[in-house]
């Protein structure tokens, strides 16, 4: 079966430069939702409590309960299920969600900045507010979400405006309503980097800490370093003769004779089908055809190939983005740390 290896050394490095940026490593909430960007769930939250992170945002409250002994706080962000833990928060993202959390459960709320996706209006504020303590809600913190800071540099200063008048009217109204100070964030991976002078109470930090971020001019994110490899098993070789064809749809003819092996990679583990007839590994390995549900041809005979280890690079042989290339990476491949 193919497997994944995780560098420990890379992802410490990478959590260096994070905390650098953050001015303290206590700000780094770490972005494990979705399998932890395809990494593995469990063995990135074993590494960063090792690391000592003590913060974790995740999507679900599966996620949050399989993280729970990790993390001293949990931040769940599209799920209304009360996990009985005074470790976890959820979030608030539209005015109709705040009925149906029981009284007493930990909750932040998402103000809509400018990306127009999730999180209550500005204008809903004070309504939120007033739901939130008839309702006997904790909440603890307002936050919002960046759209392009890697992108657009004038949408960026936007919403930053737009949140700071945000948290200028939240804090004037958890005063009003006897709410605790609140706490406020914003940056993810890109706006923290984009950011001269990071002054939040913490950042979500997720494609930044596997080492796939991707800012061309930014030289702390440069020295950032991919942590996840894919390796893949040899299932069989042969000789093909010239002008014999390889895989499904006869899309590859050998010009020479040559060795093809099929190993154990497939789309049905993640390997993006549209990299297809075109794909070469790190190491100048190349795809031969089309590739199938649970194998792949390359022109090797290798015991194990090294499909890639780095995203950024592989992600452009299926013209998306990084993001899109680990999260399709299956839970049941095995993950191994490397020390």
């Amino acid at each position: 079966m193919a497997y994944i290896t995780l560098n420990k050394k890379h992802f410490f490095n990478n959590l260096d430069i994070i905390a650098h940026q953050t001015k303290a490593k206590d700000k780094i909430a770490l972005v494990l939702k979705d399998n932890a960007y395809g990494h593995g769930l469990r063995e990135i939250a074993t590494m960063a409590h090792e690391y000592g992170i003590t913060k974790a945002v995740v999507r679900s409250s599966k996620e949050a309960e399989m993280v729970a002994d990790y993390f001293e706080y949990i931040l769940i962000l599209a799920d209304k299920r009360d996990i009985q833990n005074s470790k976890v928060r959820y979030t608030i993202n539209d005015l109709r969600d705040i009925p149906l959390f029981n009284e007493g459960v930990r909750v932040e709320l998402k103000v809509n900045s400018g990306m127009n996706r999730n999180g209550i209006e500005p204008k809903e504020l004070r309504e939120a507010f007033g739901l939130i303590s008839q309702n006997n809600l904790l909440l603890e913190a307002v936050f919002t979400h960046h759209c392009c800071a890697d992108e657009d540099r004038e949408i960026f200063a936007l919403q930053n405006r737009n949140f700071q008048a945000i948290k200028e009217e939240a804090s004037a109204l958890a005063k009003e309503f006897g709410i605790g100070p609140l706490r406020f964030h914003s940056c993810n991976s890109a706006a923290l980097f984009e950011s001269a002078d990071f002054d939040e109470d913490m950042a979500r930090v997720g494609i930044a800490a596997y080492g796939v971020l991707e800012l061309p001019n930014n030289t702390a994110v440069s020295a950032l370093q991919p942590i996840l490899s894919l390796y893949a098993k040899r299932n069989s070789t042969r000789v093909v003769e010239r002008g014999a064809c390889v895989g499904y749809g006869a899309s590859y003819k050998a010009r020479e004779p040559l060795s093809v092996s099929n190993y154990d990679f497939g789309y049905g583990d993640g390997f993006l089908r549209a990299c297809s007839n075109h794909y070469v590994t790190p190491e100048g390995v190349k795809l031969l055809g089309r590739i199938s549900m649970d194998n792949s041809s390359f022109a090797s005979d290798a015991d194990k190939l090294l499909i890639f280890n780095d995203a950024k690079a592989a992600a452009k042989f299926a013209n998306t983005i990084s993001y899109e290339f680990l999260t399709a990476l299956k839970s049941e491949l095995p993950r191994e740390i490397l020390e």
